[in-house]
């Protein structure tokens, strides 16, 4: 129900209450709330020639981009290409620009060559999007691993990135060595499937000498959740004249070699389970030839 200012007998007092709330930084509903006045007619009325707090102004998200629009405008771009460039609506761009000269039509095979650059510039963003899709896709459908899975996958892993015995050089030592540091964690889960006690391990650092030493070995320290007594020393690897590093910056932490004490036995069952695994391949390719 509509009020007049003639309900309120105290008009005045009220809004000088309301004056001094509006100068002490109170929004229009700060007001209401606190004068208890829930009509919007009156409540202007209390505060009127009051400009709001600077806080209550919502900023003008949009001007930047309508300064980029007319720059493009001036560059003689064309409205489609503008609002791929901003990602607005056509609408936007019309209105930003419609007071600009319109740009000079381009020949026909100059129009081409742009077409052509604007799908080159576009690609990249569309391959990045379903690289995207294709792995969070092939993630979600990898799901929960079973054990066997899991110790599959680490005879694998460990085969493929781990120390090997030679027949010219008996060296049955577990010992897998890798910079990724997912490929380390995933290890270490298979070495608690296979009920390795973590005191049985010995990690050290491999890094190049103009890395950040210190800072790796802290890195390697709290991903493996160890302390220093757990850690071999840092094997330093010396560079010459002709050494040519790709591999550097602050994502660079050289690689952590993980041993396992007395592991004679079990790499006796990485390279059986390996073989097993070759086998019933071998067999399988057999049974598909028949």
């Amino acid at each position: 129900m509509a009020h007049s200012p003639g309900k309120y007998t105290d008009f005045e007092g009220l809004r000088e209450r309301a004056v001094a709330l509006r100068r002490g930084g109170y929004s229009l509903r700060q007001i209401r709330d606190e004068l208890k006045i829930f009509n919007n007619d009156i409540l202007n009325q209390l505060v009127k020639g009051e400009p709001p707090p600077e806080w209550t102004k919502r900023p003008r998200a949009k001007d930047g981009l309508r300064e980029r629009a007319r720059e493009l405008r001036l560059q003689g771009w064309t409205y489609d290409r503008i609002e791929a460039e901003l990602e607005c609506s056509r609408s936007s761009v019309s209105l930003w620009v419609r007071d600009l000269p319109k740009p000079e039509r381009r020949a026909p095979a100059e129009q081409a060559g742009l077409a052509a650059r604007k799908r080159r510039e576009h690609e990249p963003a569309v391959r990045d999007e379903e690289r995207r899709q294709t792995k969070a896709a092939a993630g979600a459908a990898v799901g929960k691993l079973s054990d066997r899975e899991l110790f599959l996958l680490g005879v694998a892993l460990y085969w493929a990135e781990g120390g090997k015995d030679k027949p010219y050089a008996r060296r049955e030592n577990v010992a897998f060595i890798n910079s990724d540091p997912d490929m380390i964690r995933v290890f270490l889960a298979w070495l608690d499937l296979l009920g390795i006690e973590r005191e049985r391990l010995r990690f050290s650092v491999m890094i190049h000498e103009t890395a950040d030493v210190a800072g790796a070995e802290q890195y390697w320290a709290d991903l493996v959740g160890a302390d220093g007594a757990s850690f071999n020393k840092t094997t330093i690897k010396k560079h010459n004249a002709k050494t040519v590093r790709k591999n550097v910056g602050d994502a660079y932490r050289g690689c952590l070699v993980v041993k396992v004490l007395k592991g004679a036995h079990l790499y006796r069952r990485i390279e059986g389970s390996w073989y097993g695994i070759v086998l019933s391949v071998r067999e399988a390719d057999q049974r598909n030839r028949t």
